[in-house]
């Protein structure tokens, strides 16, 4: 993958589907193939990093509570 992928996960999505759309095409076991799985598990990762909640580092301080 050569351009970074997008910041949305309306774009992620759609470029996963695009890119699940090029891997069933592709020769099972050929390099386009796994070309393809590498690019949906980056995607992937990137989707995930977008729905889970930012987690303060281990060691920093916890944000005050809503209302404390």
């Amino acid at each position: 993958m050569t351009q970074p992928l997008p910041e949305t996960r309306p774009a992620l999505l759609a470029l996963h589907a695009e890119v699940r759309r090029r891997r069933e095409r592709a020769a099972l076991g050929g390099s386009d193939y796994r070309q393809a799985c590498e690019e949906i598990a980056a995607i992937e990762v990137q989707i995930a990093r977008i729905e889970q909640p930012q987690q303060d580092p281990p060691g920093a301080p916890a944000a005050p509570s809503p209302g404390a």
